[in-house]
């Protein structure tokens, strides 16, 4: 049995889980989210405890177990708590900054990018972090993967754009003339 797709799924307070339609939907202070569930698996709501249970021992049953917990689980967490990506940037002139809902990154190219949020993921800048957070866990990863696209850190020096807890594997520069 999957070790995840064994585990209950706890509602906190203020937090409403349905299945429908083979849609599952959370409700939280967050805002709502939903996601298309497998037919192979089942949900059973028991209080404020959530169980997902499989059809049968088959193979695909048995990888979208723990797959389809987890989904769950994370609607859950995001619309109870919500999700959080942090983005370091290092290099000389290097910078970010919130306008609106925008998103603009002075990055070393001869212009500023200017990258538009989308719905659902806030940003804030804190020197040269910049914080992106939202409920949808899987649009915040994506969003962060493209804002690190913009200038992915470089091997020599580190600069660019990294995930905070992103080690970089530096490089040696070429040796100097003897």
């Amino acid at each position: 049995m999957s070790r995840i797709g064994k585990l209950p799924i706890e509602l906190p307070k203020g937090v409403t889980f349905e299945v429908a339609d083979g849609v599952m939907r959370a409700k939280g202070p967050k805002g709502q989210l939903s996601k298309a569930t497998h037919p192979r698996v089942s949900f059973e709501i028991d209080g404020n405890v959530v169980r997902v249970t499989r059809a049968d021992d088959s193979r695909e049953s048995r990888s979208v177990h723990g797959l389809m917990r987890a989904l769950a689980a994370n609607l859950v967490k995001g619309v109870s708590e919500g999700f959080e990506r942090r983005l370091e940037i290092n290099g000389v002139g290097y910078r970010a900054e919130v306008k609106g809902r925008q998103l603009v990154l002075q990055l070393g190219y001869s212009h500023p990018i200017e990258y538009d949020l989308p719905d659902g993921v806030d940003a804030k800048v804190d020197k040269n972090i910049v914080v992106l957070s939202g409920a949808d866990k899987e649009l915040l990863g994506k969003t962060a993967a493209k804002v690190r696209s913009f200038r992915p850190p470089e091997p020599y020096k580190g600069k660019g754009i990294k995930y905070v807890e992103e080690t970089i594997q530096r490089k040696v520069g070429k040796a100097g003339a003897a």
